[in-house]
């Protein structure tokens, strides 16, 4: 008589894929998922959401427990079905928040595959074509940029934050020789401008050299890094003996779409080693997680226009090329393709010029007694992760595949298309102010304001004079009250999802601007969804004055 946990464990091994081909069993895998996914699409409606949004209610699931006894696999489906209900649909043409795409169905399809059968790239022992698509994607990506793909690599990590880590890691070995074993044992400083993602606070406080080692550079009202006063604050740290563990140069602000200019930082870089006669070179690592993807417009006849995009959008696409073009000058860049790669979480690339220099991070070889006894490439001699998802490299190869530098011109090209008439509407009433009139992204940053506000002076009397204080923050509560107004409307299907930010930028006294944010990433968008926002606007403008009257 068979052990009672023979009859557990024969029931469970029909919730794994079968290691031999079973034709009815694999049927039921299919269909397993199938109906995981028709669950899904009955949650789909007119709103851009999955489902309706409840109340999140976190003190029932902290007194969730785990059962004594085994579920079945359909009821376990519909409970993870149900925890996507409420999930905005980001592909959805109502849907206008942050930096988050649509990923296509085969990079969909390159995430589920590796999740079958579980390739690990720590090395190409248990990876194996998995591992080749990753020096396929890393290969494809140093081409695009200007890099020499024999010469550079790349490395799928955890995210963007990661790549930041990767590349100030290395420019702290650079800089103070042997950290990787001592420790730091010399004040080193990371510079970036103050525009730059808060990834970089994460990174240096999280590679032990604290957040007051960040030096932050003001900023242009284009969102780009000030060159003279990167230069200021240069020199300063080098006159102080104090080393430079990496300079990130910020291409494509998550907020405003800024663009540092990294062929004037090269420059300066290069200058101050000769004039200081440094022993070592500051790494440059470009934060290009956002703008990477616009470097498909750097072969691309501006003039001719194959493609036929609007004059204006053309405008928009050689603004940001003239800056993405210079991306090889860098000594790292990061790169993700779940943003403007269309592709699922998590997908990102760290790119690096000079593979040899991943051997300043490398592990002590006597570390790893376990691995690395076979085949050719070894990636998990020195990545921060030992246990890395084939998931990034399949999805990021399968939409490089599906688009071709085209493909991804005509979504980019489309998606600033949408964003520029937004623009055009907004900029052409009185009541609402675009602030990042010089940024040439997807996204678009906007104050709304009451009918008695002159919107042609006061807006620039708000940012740069403190006796409109006051006035900027009552303008600053009115806007929040616009997205919360917005917000509910889109939720119930009658209007377009936007974001906020509470600090757009600071004033020139302080004081954070508040700004509505619509970041068109959907290639569904259409100029009529386009119009809906500025509907959804003045339906809010109309129940504030409601409110007011109500009030008064």
């Amino acid at each position: 008589m068979p052990a009672p946990y023979e009859a557990i464990l024969n029931t469970l091994r029909q919730a794994f894929p079968q290691p031999v081909s079973d034709r009815v069993h694999d049927a039921y895998f299919v269909f397993s998922f199938l109906r995981a996914l028709d669950q899904v699409d009955a949650l789909k409606s007119v709103t851009p959401l999955l489902g309706t949004q409840r109340d999140l209610d976190y003190e029932t699931a902290r007194t969730r427990l785990m059962s004594d006894s085994p579920q079945h696999l359909e009821t376990v489906v519909a409970d993870l079905v149900k925890h996507l209900e409420g999930m905005f649909i980001f592909g959805h043409p109502k849907s206008q928040i942050n930096v988050v795409p649509a990923p296509t169905i085969p990079s969909i399809i390159g995430g589920l595959l590796p999740s079958i059968y579980n390739p690990n790239l720590v090395s190409d022992e248990s990876s194996r074509q998995v591992a080749v698509a990753e020096v396929e994607v890393s290969a494809m990506s140093a081409s695009l940029v200007g890099y020499d793909p024999q010469q550079a690599a790349g490395i799928f990590t955890f995210g963007g934050t990661s790549t930041l880590l990767y590349g100030l890691k290395i420019g702290l070995e650079k800089a103070c020789p042997g950290t990787m074993h001592k420790g730091i044992s010399e004040p080193a400083v990371v510079l970036c401008s103050e525009q730059a993602h808060y990834a970089c606070r994460t990174a240096v406080a999280w590679l032990g050299l604290g957040e007051d080692r960040l030096v932050e550079i003001p900023s242009t009202p284009d969102n780009e890094i000030r060159p003279c006063l990167l230069e200021s604050e240069l020199r300063r740290v080098l006159n102080e003996g104090t080393k430079i563990a990496g300079i990130v140069a910020t291409m494509g602000t998550t907020d405003a779409f800024g663009l540092d200019d990294l062929k004037v930082i090269h420059q300066l870089r290069d200058d101050l080693v000769h004039e200081y006669s440094l022993d070592y070179v500051p790494h440059i690592h470009a934060d290009a997680v956002i703008g990477w993807a616009w470097r498909v417009f750097n072969d691309y006849d501006f003039e001719s226009n194959p493609l036929g995009f609007r004059n204006r959008t053309v405008r928009a696409l050689a603004g940001v090329q003239r800056r993405i073009e210079h991306l090889h000058l860098a000594d790292s860049i990061g790169i993700d393709f779940h943003k403007t790669g269309f592709a699922p979480y998590v997908s990102s690339l760290f790119l690096i010029k000079d593979a040899h220099e991943l051997q300043l991070i490398a592990k002590d070889p006597t570390s790893t007694p376990y691995l690395f006894h076979a085949g050719k490439y070894h990636p998990g001699k020195y990545t921060l992760e030992t246990t890395r998802s084939g998931a990034g490299p399949l999805a990021a190869l399968a939409n490089l595949a599906l688009f071709g530098k085209d493909g991804l011109r005509a979504l980019l090209g489309h998606l600033v298309s949408m964003a520029e008439l937004l623009r055009e509407h907004l900029e052409g009433h009185s009541s609402t102010f675009v602030l990042n009139r010089g940024n040439f992204g997807p996204v678009t940053l906007f104050r709304v304001y009451p009918d008695d506000v002159d919107t042609f002076s006061e807006p620039q009397k708000e940012f740069h004079d403190p006796r409109k204080k006051d006035q900027l923050q009552k303008h600053n509560a009115y806007n929040r009250r616009i997205f919360e107004i917005m917000h509910d409307d889109a939720i119930r299907g009658e209007g377009v999802v936007v974001s906020l930010t509470d600090c757009y930028r600071e004033t020139d006294y302080g004081e954070p601007i508040v700004a509505l944010k619509s970041y068109i990433m959907t290639p569904f968008a259409e100029e009529q969804y386009v119009s809906a926002v500025l509907d959804s606007i003045w339906k809010a403008r109309d129940q504030i004055k409601s409110e007011q009257r109500g009030t008064s």
